[in-house]
């Protein structure tokens, strides 16, 4: 028996575990989706026919937006052209090595390093005061510091950015938002507006509570631009439930396929353990029929041990494939989510398999004659 249910098992066991483990995995995937992609908003100049506006976004645009209900954090972000400038950290040119790089240089307000989730290796990030009386001090990213030759701050290391000289006061460890900072060297913004010309913030970079992007974004423009609500682009993704369906159909669909062809070999299965069970007995049947019973008994014998071996493989389905999800889910630190309905729905779906695939062996069995089936048992 336990050869015949096996394929109810295995059928039954992957469509259980389909539904869980679609459900956990979708969880998952925007649980992490959500925590940083769906909570980001950037700012940025509308480009028209002459390019985009320099001053369209104003100095102080995180402070008006934390204004809003539901920012939890902002800043300003501007990429620095340098032109043919390079970026080193000797002052001694060395023949031997290359001392200068063209560098990524950014400015950046204070609260963009909050914004982006931004993790220090060493030493500090600058402040509202460095900005204020434009002091030449600078952050690296892990991957400038690397090409510069800095690992750490405690001797106070100085960089040379075109003709100015910068304290190196911080380097990056990593950053959640904005990867090109990794290899970037960040200074603060009013040092850049005085050595660089910066005329305004490239871009701001903001970061709302979940379920507060769509409302922030909509905010952003009368809060920045009163005057011109047309000036500033506003970038956000929506609420990403065509991601959560395409996920959760993409392994539906796998694993209902797997799990549809074991039961339809289960039910082969079942059928053919039935014959043979007819075949074997029909003796019985005969003997059966000569005292008295008539052919619904019959067939509701069969009927009913085939229901069973469904039954059975539907319990013991249902059973692994509930372990199934919650060991996954436990070896990849998942919160489980099943459905409540398909561990109760599997032993009945198995024994409707049982019941369809003993159909034909038990109509063979009720038609049997008494008088052909006891000479056939004898």
């Amino acid at each position: 028996m336990a050869l015949t249910i096996l394929g109810i098992v295995i059928g039954l066991t992957a469509l259980v575990a389909t539904l869980g483990l679609s459900r956990t995995a979708s969880n998952r995937i925007i649980s992490q989706f959500d925590e940083l992609a769906a909570t980001e908003i950037t700012v940025t100049a509308k480009t028209g026919l002459t390019g985009a506006d320099p001053r369209a976004i104003p100095w102080d645009a995180p402070a008006r937006l934390l204004r809003l209900n539901g920012v939890v954090a902002a800043g300003n972000l501007s990429e620095i052209g340098l032109g043919e400038a390079l970026v080193s950290a000797s002052p001694v040119k060395d023949p031997q090595s290359q001392t200068a790089f063209h560098l990524a240089v950014q400015a950046a307000s204070p609260g963009l390093f909050e914004a982006v989730h931004a993790v220090l290796k060493t030493g500090r990030f600058p402040d509202l005061g460095h900005s204020e009386r434009m002091e030449r001090v600078a952050v690296l990213g892990p991957n400038a510091a690397l090409r510069l030759g800095i690992v750490d701050v405690e001797h106070y290391p100085a960089i040379a950015i075109g003709d100015y000289v910068y304290l190196v006061i911080g380097i990056l460890d990593d950053v959640a938002r904005q990867p090109d900072l990794l290899g970037a060297v960040i200074i603060p913004e009013g040092t850049a507006r005085r050595d660089f010309g910066l005329l305004g913030p490239g871009k701001v970079i903001v970061e709302t509570r979940i379920g507060a992007t769509a409302l922030i974004a909509g905010q952003s423009p009368l809060a920045l631009r009163p005057d011109d609500l047309s000036a500033l682009q506003i970038e956000y993704l929506p609420e990403p439930q065509r991601l959560r369906d395409a996920v959760q159909s993409d392994l539906n669909i796998l694993f209902f396929l797997l799990g549809g062809l074991s039961l339809v070999v289960g039910a082969v299965g079942i059928g053919n353990i039935t014959l043979v069970s007819v075949l074997e007995r029909t003796g019985e049947i005969g003997l059966r029929r000569a005292i008295g019973a008539n052919r619904s008994h019959i067939a509701a014998q069969f009927l009913l041990e085939s229901a069973s071996l469904g039954i059975i493989g539907g319990v013991i389905g249902s059973s692994l494939g509930v372990l199934i999800v919650v060991a996954v889910s436990a070896y990849q630190v998942w919160t489980p989510v099943l459905d409540p309905l398909a561990p109760i729905l599997a032993p009945l779906l198995g024994g409707l398999i049982g019941l369809v695939s003993g159909a034909y062996p038990a109509m063979r069995a009720a038609n049997l004659e008494p008088v052909e089936a006891l000479r056939a048992g004898a």
